[in-house]
């Protein structure tokens, strides 16, 4: 069967709801609220590994992600594709979310404490940074105990 005859996919509403309606709803809290939001998600959605991770990325319509880095106790990821792209159309865009998320994750996989921070490039790209503190254990509940997968 030939794709010659879909339609693009329209990220209207999700940038809408994403990255105007839930800042306009969180106002100066925003950042810091969708960060914890995206930690307890991945305490809801466990990955078990980078792989599961990532496909965790494309099939919640967040993006293409891929590790760029990984070296001790520091990650690095890279998000684009087209959602991305649409996103950043949007001055104020967050992602805040994904970062919670994949801090959780890696935490969950390491069981170590770990922090994401992200940053808009202007090749339609998001770059994650995520350490982990191996002086500080996970010590959240078991990652089965909530799996929702």
């Amino acid at each position: 069967m030939s794709n010659e005859h879909e339609t693009p996919i329209d990220y209207f509403g999700f940038t809408m709801i994403r990255d105007e309606l839930i800042p306009d709803l969180l106002g100066t809290h925003t950042k810091d609220i969708l960060y914890w939001a995206g930690k307890n998600m991945a305490r809801k959605y466990p990955c078990e590994n980078e792989g599961e991770l990532i496909a965790f990325f494309e099939r919640a319509n967040w993006g293409s992600l891929t590790i760029t880095r990984q070296k001790n106790d520091e990650m690095h990821f890279e998000l684009s594709g087209s959602i991305v792209e649409e996103r950043l159309k949007i001055k104020e865009s967050q992602f805040s979310l994904e970062a919670g998320f994949l801090a959780e994750q890696i935490a969950m996989m390491k069981q170590y404490q770990t922090e994401a921070v992200f940053q808009k490039e202007k090749k339609n790209k998001v770059q994650f940074e995520l350490k982990s503190d191996s002086r500080d254990p996970y010590s959240l509940p078991s990652r089965k105990a909530n799996s929702r997968v």
